[in-house]
Formats: C-alpha cells, sequence, structure tokens
C-alpha cells in the first residue's frame, strides 16, 4: 500500500477521502488547521499544518 499526505484532512471532502484511504490500507498522515478534527482511523497520523506556510508543509510532507 501507499503511504499518503492528505492536506485538510479534517474537511468535507478530505474526511471522505481520508475513510477510503483508510480503508483501503494505506498508511496516511492527515494534515490539517486543527488536527483533533481529523477522525481516529487505522493508519492514520494526524498533524498540524496550514497549506500557508510553505517550509512547514513541505517538513510534514
Amino acid at each position: 500500500m501507499a503511504k499518503v499526505a492528505l492536506i485538510g484532512a479534517s474537511g468535507a471532502v478530505g474526511s471522505r477521502l481520508l475513510r477510503e484511504l483508510s480503508d483501503r490500507g494505506h498508511t496516511v498522515t492527515g494534515i490539517a488547521r486543527n488536527p483533533e478534527k481529523i477522525v481516529a482511523l487505522p493508519g492514520v497520523t494526524a498533524r498540524k499544518g496550514d497549506v500557508f506556510d510553505r517550509q512547514g508543509l513541505a517538513d510534514l510532507i
């Protein structure tokens, strides 16, 4: 399976993608400004990140 970084993992679309990736057995780093809003799922690690913080986002990815 793949390792995936998902930006916006707590949003409407991101949360659905996150669940699908988890269900398919991928290892996912879910990135959101509020990582506590990321649903706890198998293979998912929640991380705090912001799309406007280029260096911070690059470090997470």
